[in-house]
């Protein structure tokens, strides 16, 4: 089963909620990597063995790694750390999680400023680019375990919006603005 990611509603609801769009509006892979976004496939039940992930990790230089599970149970300040993800922020750095339990959503900006929700669910790998708008929120099911990989020694730093004027958000519009200039240019 695909990664299912799908244009979010302007209700104020509970974040857990899928905030579908009336009617659904999904959005395909293909629009997820335009905003830079990549997806694998992988079996979370074999993560440790996994070749294809181990050539991902090496090549793009992913040396660490750690595993957070984030659910009421096992988290202090469950309800505060939950609305700090929820904050919209960039990082300066790519945002690597791979889904081995559970699910949650990050939902990311597109070009236009719309909220773009990514449904994480087991096997799941998602890279979210250096500069993107992003935020994450577990679902209904309140549990996910999720692998955290880095380039190097992580770091944690989110820097809430605006960003405008922030290296990695720069770097990220002008990223976007050449891609969608060689797509114009294409037809």
């Amino acid at each position: 089963m695909a990664l299912e990611a799908w244009f979010m509603d302007e209700s104020t609801e509970d974040q857990r909620l899928p905030h579908h769009r009336n009617p659904k509006e999904f959005v395909s892979l293909d629009h997820l990597a335009e905003l830079g976004v990549l997806y694998w496939r992988f079996n979370p039940k074999d993560y440790e063995n996994d070749e294809e992930l181990r050539k991902i990790r090496e090549a793009r230089g992913y040396s660490y790694m750690d595993l957070l599970d984030l659910c009421p149970e096992k988290v202090a300040n469950y309800d505060e750390k939950l609305r700090n993800f929820y904050m919209e922020h960039i990082h300066a750095d790519e945002e690597i999680r791979y889904c081995l339990e559970g699910s949650g959503y990050f939902d990311v900006r597109d070009k236009d400023d719309q909220w773009i929700r990514i449904w994480m669910k087991p096997g799941d790998l998602i890279v979210l680019p250096a500069g993107i708008y992003h935020r994450f929120t577990l679902d209904i099911s309140n549990y996910i375990k999720l692998m955290r990989l880095f380039v190097g020694e992580p770091v944690w730093t989110a820097y809430n919006r605006p960003q405008e004027d922030h290296p990695a958000r720069k770097e990220y519009i002008k990223g976007l603005t050449g891609k969608v200039g060689m797509a114009l240019e294409a037809h």
